[in-house]
């Protein structure tokens, strides 16, 4: 198991049933190699978590366009985007950039 804790913004968290933050435990089972990606986390999300909408968090295997992730408060871009490795107590914020008019 991979214990982390998910952060939802900008309108990210009305697909997760209204919630800002959630801690969970994601087993190992998840995990398409040896180590959990955040692409992992996310299928798992939109398995297990998702409540409505799944077209606004992701498009195939990863995350939509307009929607900023960061890994332990720093731009995944910086870590290996979907493939960056995630640990026990890392932390994963998902805020979406999109919003009417």
């Amino acid at each position: 198991m991979v214990n982390i804790k998910l952060e939802f913004s900008g309108g990210m968290e009305l697909l997760f049933d209204n919630q800002r933050s959630i801690d969970v435990d994601i087993p190992m089972t998840a995990a398409i190699g040896s180590d959990m990606t955040v692409r992992d986390a996310m299928i798992w999300m939109r398995e297990h978590l998702l409540r409505e909408r799944p077209e606004m968090f992701m498009k195939d295997d990863t995350i939509r366009p307009g929607v900023l992730v960061l890994v332990n408060d720093a731009d995944w871009e910086l870590s290996g985007l979907e493939e960056s490795v995630i640990e026990d107590g890392d932390t994963l914020t998902f805020i979406s950039t999109l919003h009417g008019g």
